[in-house]
């Protein structure tokens, strides 16, 4: 696999990315391909949905520690937990809401529905090895940080 190319930007402050994900596995392989590909980001994991609220409410008008992306599991364990967490962003004001993109290892479409009646703005289903894994994080850096514009975060 080639490494993509990233564009050369001023030293910055790193950008924080809520990963609210319960498996400690889990988030160590997120947090390396994170660190891989995307060094400008610093990942904050949330491993339940209390801790992750908490977090959120904490920093709703801190646009400094205020997430530009969070990355979900769906089943945190259990499916409503996930939910839960959906429901939350959709139906709370923050300073800035920030795109939620769903992690899970099901490809249900029941499962998949319910992200985005939630507000999803991606779901993606878990790869089965690092490799992939960083495949998928490369991409995703791509789409969300070069093709999407996201808003500015307050200097």
């Amino acid at each position: 696999m080639s490494k993509l190319s990233t564009p050369r930007r001023r030293k910055t402050a790193p950008v924080p990315i809520l990963v609210i994900e319960d498996n400690a596995d889990q988030w160590l392989i997120i947090r390396a391909c994170l660190t891989q590909s995307f060094p400008e980001v610093a990942p904050v994991w949330m491993n339940n949905t209390a801790q992750a609220i908490a977090y959120l409410e904490t920093h709703a008008v801190d646009p400094v520690k205020f997430p530009r992306l969070v990355l979900a599991d769906l089943y945190l364990p259990r499916r409503e937990d996930g939910i839960t967490i959906l429901e939350f962003i959709k139906n709370h004001t923050f300073y800035r809401k920030p795109p939620v993109i769903v992690l899970s290892v099901s490809p249900s479409d029941e499962d998949i529905a319910i992200a985005y009646s939630f507000s999803a703005a991606s779901y993606i289903v878990k790869p089965g090895n690092y490799h992939d894994w960083l495949n998928c994080f490369y991409s995703f850096r791509r789409y969300w940080w070069e093709i999407v514009k996201l808003p500015l975060r307050a200097q």
